[in-house]
């Protein structure tokens, strides 16, 4: 607290005095402003009482001149002295109703000699009254009474009409003077426009009984909401009218006025404050300035100049000195974070991973690009030994022993990640020497090529299995025409047609092989076009099966077609499609036991074609399901049996069936085995 609020400081002596001048002058002008304010809401609230007040005292005086006159009218009636003289009641009284409803009145009574003949409401004891025209009290039940003689056959008689004054009464006057009105009797409440009337009724009674005087100016508090009230005689037999104004607005209104003139205040002191303190940073500020930019420097803060307006020319001197030395050493930051950056990019931008080694194996540096390589992050990694984090795959050596000595040595290594993957990685090591000092680090550069491991592997896979399906089938030729050269007039004729079919089978091999090989092409090259036509799909499967027949006779295999007759033409290029089915079968041939028998079916929806190859051999696992349709993927299957082909069939067979506008998939035959079917789309009627 004492360093913040340092009395013996210039500053802060010429802050408080600002201060507690301005709040003093604040406080003279504003508490006797609020006070003025607040007297003068009250007295416009109290004058809009005492003018409702006098209003309402208009209102009951013109009520009271209104009944009159109607009762004027009603005596005077000629229908009414008619009924009175044939002193027919029934009729009477009817025609008394009909009169109240037009007049709007809640009573006419027709008396004679203080006893009631007929009226609207002959029970209330009117007539036994004989007080001068004003106000009735039936219990605690108002009436407002004006009589009118008129002559009866039994004499003179009257004409009394009433309103009843009730909380519908007082409502209508409320909403004529605007302000809440109610009528007393004795101080009790009868009647009221405040509502709900079960609720304020009973403390508004309390208020007006706590009262000292009876028609004095009140401030009630009615179930939370503010009013001021005055209240005014109607009649000598205590019944009272009240008038009451609703403050809870102007109750508002005097919260917010105190506290904006509090804030007003506030703000006065606080731009008296402010003033303060500008003033003594004033007076101040060109010793504050220099020792402030002494201490940035310190704190590494080299971008705010030293500007100084001190008449003092000392303090000028030491200023200047401080912003030369200050440029000096923003210059050569500027010009070392440059580098910075630029080292910082160009390690970024490089798709290969970098990392650096110290003397004991622990990582000092990982770049962006050995974490995108690895997976890692570099806040993972730096600190830990590089034994820790790359784990040579298939063995328990640890990497550091694969890190050469000669710079710029080049190896290739397969690492095993955190989750279990085996990654090829391309490392270059070069040694680093830092500046000024003794030790050295080891870098490492390393590039992802497990891309181009498996494309080898691929590559070397296909190579071989070509050749051997290239070998095989020029073997039996090669064979089969040195046969036909050295022994051909010593061979019977059974013999040469076994060789003729040996060189047939050897031809149908290698056109499958050949035909695969090209449509691969077409499709990698995006040059694979159809000519789809309205075609006979018996005829498609015939000559399909016309071309597999060696093949099956060979290994007895009989292939059962089952097609429902008349089958619709499907929508096709029939020689594709003869060759998507040559595959089909070449497989079920290659995979299915010898003597075994291969099922094609054919059926149809409302609009494609569906056929199936169903075999009995070893199946498919599921798990192979999905990529068995890619190039040089094989058939593998459940007992590994040895793969044949190129591993192209299958993916020729999908890229065809897709160009039709149809699919292809495999399924595990029930009972053992696998069913390949494709969809072609039914040729339409037009076709």
């Amino acid at each position: 607290m004492k360093k913040i609020f340092d009395f013996g400081k210039l500053s802060t002596q010429l802050i408080l005095s600002f201060f507690l001048v301005v709040l003093l002058a604040a406080l003279l002008v504003g508490l006797p402003a609020i006070w003025l304010l607040q007297n003068q809401l009250e007295a416009q609230a109290w004058a809009q009482v005492n003018q409702g007040e006098q209003t309402a005292v208009s209102l009951y005086e013109k009520k009271h001149v209104e009944l009159q006159n109607l009762a004027i009218l009603t005596a005077q009636r000629p229908t009414l002295k008619t009924l009175v003289e044939r002193n027919d009641l029934s009729t009477l009284q009817e025609y008394l109703f009909t009169l109240q409803r037009g007049a709007d009145v809640d009573l006419i009574n027709l008396c004679q000699i203080q006893s009631t003949i007929t009226g609207t409401v002959p029970e209330l004891p009117v007539c036994r009254d004989q007080s001068e025209a004003g106000y009735y009290l039936d219990g605690e039940n108002p009436w407002m009474i004006v009589r009118r003689s008129i002559d009866t056959p039994a004499g003179q008689g009257e004409v009394v009409l009433g309103l009843k004054l009730d909380h519908e009464f007082t409502g209508e006057i409320q909403d004529q003077i605007g302000l809440e009105h109610a009528l007393l009797i004795q101080k009790r409440p009868v009647s009221t426009s405040l509502s709900p009337q079960d609720e304020l009724i009973p403390p508004l009674r309390e208020c007006l009984l706590n009262s000292e005087q009876q028609f004095a100016n009140v401030y009630c508090d009615l179930a939370g909401t503010p009013y001021y009230t005055t209240s005014f005689p109607l009649d000598e037999n205590g019944l009272n009218g009240v008038v009451a104004l609703d403050i809870s607005q102007i109750t508002i209104a005097k919260t917010r006025l105190i506290l904006w003139m509090s804030i007003a205040m506030a703000g006065v002191a606080l731009v008296g404050s402010v003033l303060g303190v500008f003033l003594s940073r004033r007076i101040s500020r060109p010793l504050v300035k220099v020792s402030t930019a002494a201490a940035s420097f310190s704190r590494g803060d080299l971008e705010t100049p030293v500007l100084t307006e001190s008449r003092v020319q000392e303090i000028n001197q030491v200023a200047v000195a401080l912003d030369r030395a200050r440029i000096d050493l923003l210059g050569t930051l500027r010009s070392l974070e440059d580098e910075r950056d630029w080292s910082k990019n160009l390690l970024s931008s490089i798709v290969e991973g970098i990392l650096t080694l110290d003397a004991d194996n622990q990582i000092t540096f990982f770049s962006q690009g050995a974490e995108r390589l690895t997976g890692l992050l570099k806040t993972d990694v730096v600190g830990r030994s590089i034994d820790e984090i790359f784990r040579l795959a298939e063995t328990n050596k640890p990497f550091s022993s694969t890190i050469f000595t000669t710079t710029g040595s080049y190896q290739n290594v397969d690492l095993q990640l955190s989750d279990q993957s085996i990654v090829s990685y391309a490392i270059t090591m070069a040694k680093l020497t830092r500046s000024g000092e003794n030790g050295f680090e080891t870098a490492l550069v390393f590039r992802d090529i497990s891309e181009e491991e498996v494309l080898h592997r691929l590559l070397g896979r296909f190579i071989a299995s070509v050749a051997h399906e290239l070998r095989t089938p020029l073997t039996a030729l090669e064979a089969s025409i040195e046969l036909l050269m050295d022994q051909s007039d010593e061979l019977k004729l059974e013999e040469r047609r076994e060789l003729y079919n040996s060189l047939h089978l050897g031809i149908i091999n290698l056109h499958t092989l050949v035909d695969n090989f090209l449509e691969s092409a077409n499709i990698e090259a995006h040059r694979f076009r159809i000519s789809p036509r309205g075609s006979d799909l018996s005829k498609i499967i015939g000559d399909a099966v016309n071309t597999m027949q060696p093949l099956l006779l060979k290994y007895d295999q009989k292939l059962t077609v089952e097609i429902p007759m008349d089958f619709p033409k499907v929508h096709a290029d029939m020689r594709r499609i003869v060759q998507v089915l040559v595959n089909l079968i070449s497989n079920a041939n290659k995979y299915s036991p010898p003597g075994d028998e291969i099922n094609l079916e054919v059926t149809s929806t409302t609009r494609f074609a569906r056929m199936a190859v169903k075999d009995r051999g070893p199946g498919i696992p599921p798990e192979h399901h999905d990529n068995l349709f890619r190039r040089f993927v094989f058939p593998q299957t459940k007992n590994e049996i040895s793969q044949a082909g190129a591993g192209l069939g299958l993916s020729v067979v999908k890229a065809i069936v897709e160009a039709h506008g149809g699919e292809v998939g495999v399924e595990d035959r029930p009972g053992g085995g696998s069913i390949f079917w494709f969809t072609l789309p039914l040729a339409s009627e037009e076709i």
